[in-house]
């Protein structure tokens, strides 16, 4: 655990945030000042204080000679100072480990002691804190050089936004709470891990390269939209703007002039639509509903791709999205306005499609522009907010080949076969989990999603496929699943509904009874060795 000493002069809340949100323990508080609020939150916290008050006439290094000592009854690893209103030298930085300090401006701009103020009347958009190595800040004649004060080595630094009305109060609450709250406890993690090597050339933070994953990320995004509501109408929502190298929902022209705006949840379906529809080479067709397929196909042209997607589940698709791969015909935005659609996403629209789909007054109409399926070495990051933090992964951008595919039952899987269980591959991992997918050709003809259960979520599609689908059923499909099969009765109750061949990961404890029920069936059975679960 590293132990600091830390010296404040007023209310040190960067201290004590040290001790909330680090395993660092303060192994003594000093302050200059007998008054100092700091002083009773931390006897409080039962932190040992010192108080040394320089005297009247005292000198500045006699001064420091004396916070030396009173120091030295503690052991610790790191001093930080937190609004310590005296300017070090190396009579007491000489004698400690590193010392850190946090200034309230991104260094070297705005240093002193009215940073706040020197930012509002510079009329930056960007400011925020730096927490930096504290040097001598003296000159050869042993006086204070203030071009020296806030000088030393860069550990980390904090940006937070200057907005239009900002005052000096409101603007110094956000970089505390916004800015040095973050850094403050980032610079310690990193010298209590080792990542930090303090030389005279200045510090070296290990690890702190970039790659995919870096130490810390930055954020920033415009607003592009305040949206009508959020998720529920109680909820109030907008829409911000990130560079993006690929297509995006969020930058696409919408050419329904006079259409609603999109809201949170055509936003979010939209880009779930995309996302699968980027899968395939061929002409390909989805509608999404809840950020879930309700179906997916392939064709020779784009318009039979759709009629066989929508014909997976035409009950469930109604105020769905539509995603083509390919641009969008008169042909296919005939079929498209046939039934109530929120929004149609495609590479582009001829004249007559547009005529169309422009009948329908309230239908968004995004172009994203030309795009190519997802290449095998692009993995654009995806994340997920959690209260205190967010998750950050890769795409999923694993594709299944015939030739990866291992059969692992008696009877070997068709060509046919194998060609559905690498399309049905392709949908699965866009299906909330658990996620069932059963598929016939390169079409889908039931989906089960977000079960807690798999064999419900098999049930589930079985069903669908059998009530909702039109000209299509389970009978000769192929079912994929998204994770392995605990038990035999997922498979079972496939066989049942007619299903006659299975892709899943493989992996479970159970394989060996789940491929002797896929062989008391009849059934081919592969493995492709990796699941794809989809929980958001």
């Amino acid at each position: 655990m590293t132990r600091i000493a830390g010296l404040a002069s007023n209310r040190g809340r960067n201290l004590l945030n040290l001790v909330e949100t680090t395993d660092a323990e303060l192994a003594v508080l000093l302050t200059n000042r007998k008054d100092a609020p700091i002083v009773e939150s931390a006897a409080e916290r039962s932190i040992p204080t010192e108080t040394v008050v320089q005297g009247e006439g005292e000198s500045r290094r006699e001064h420091e000679r004396r916070v030396v000592d009173a120091l030295s009854a503690y052991g610790f690893d790191l001093v930080c100072l937190d609004g310590y209103m005296r300017i070090l030298t190396d009579e007491f930085l000489s004698e400690v480990p590193t010392t850190l300090n946090v200034h309230p401006s991104l260094l070297p701009a705005f240093p002193g002691a009215d940073a706040h103020r020197q930012v509002l009347d510079a009329s930056v958009r960007v400011t925020g804190c730096t927490v930096h190595v504290v040097t001598d800040a003296t000159d050869s004649e042993g006086e204070i050089d203030h071009a020296k004060v806030d000088s030393g080595p860069i550990v980390t630094q904090e940006p937070v936004p200057v907005y239009e009305d900002d005052t000096e109060e409101g603007l110094k609450h956000r970089v505390l709470y916004e800015g040095e709250f973050r850094a403050y406890p980032r610079a310690v993690r990193w010298f209590a891990e080792g990542r930090v090597e303090v030389g005279s050339d200045g510090v070296r933070i290990d690890g702190d390269r970039g790659g995919r994953f870096p130490a810390r990320r930055l954020l920033s995004g415009d607003r592009a939209a305040d949206l009508r509501y959020g998720e529920n109408p109680h909820q109030e929502a907008a829409l911000y703007a990130e560079r993006s190298d690929g297509p995006s929902v969020v930058g696409a022209e919408q050419l329904n002039e006079g259409a609603k705006a999109l809201s949170y949840n055509n936003y979010n379906d939209a880009d779930a639509a995309l996302s699968l529809i980027r899968e395939f080479d061929a002409p390909a067709a989805a509608v999404i509903k809840h950020a879930n397929p309700a179906g997916c196909a392939l064709g020779d042209r784009v318009a039979e791709a759709y009629d066989r997607a929508l014909s997976t589940d035409p009950m469930s698709a109604f105020g769905g999205i539509v995603a083509l791969n390919r641009e969008c015909d008169r042909e296919t935005a005939a079929a498209i306005t046939d039934s109530f659609k929120e929004v149609v996403v495609a590479p582009g629209y001829t004249d007559d499609a547009l005529e169309v789909l422009r009948e329908t007054e309230n239908l968004r109409v995004l172009d994203v522009g030309e795009f190519e399926p997802y290449d095998d070495g692009e993995s654009p990051l995806a994340e997920k907010p959690l209260a205190g933090g967010r998750l950050v992964q890769e795409r999923d951008g694993q594709r299944v080949a015939s030739e990866d595919l291992e059969v692992v039952t008696d009877r070997e899987p068709t060509d046919e076969e194998r060609e559905t269980m690498c399309f049905a591959w392709s949908v699965v991992k866009h299906v909330k989990s658990n996620a069932i997918v059963l598929a016939e050709g390169t079409e889908t003809v039931g989906i089960g999603m977000g079960q807690v259960s798999r064999v419900d979520a098999v049930r589930l599609a079985t069903m669908k496929a059998e009530e909702h689908a039109e000209g299509k059923g389970p009978a000769g499909s192929v079912m994929a699943s998204d994770a392995f099969f605990p038990f035999p009765d997922g498979v079972e109750v496939a066989a049942e509904a007619g299903v006659e061949a299975v892709v899943q990961p493989g992996g479970s404890v159970n394989d060996e009874d789940v491929v002797a029920a896929a062989d008391g069936e009849g059934m081919a059975m592969a493995f492709t060795g990796s699941r794809c679960f989809r929980h958001d």
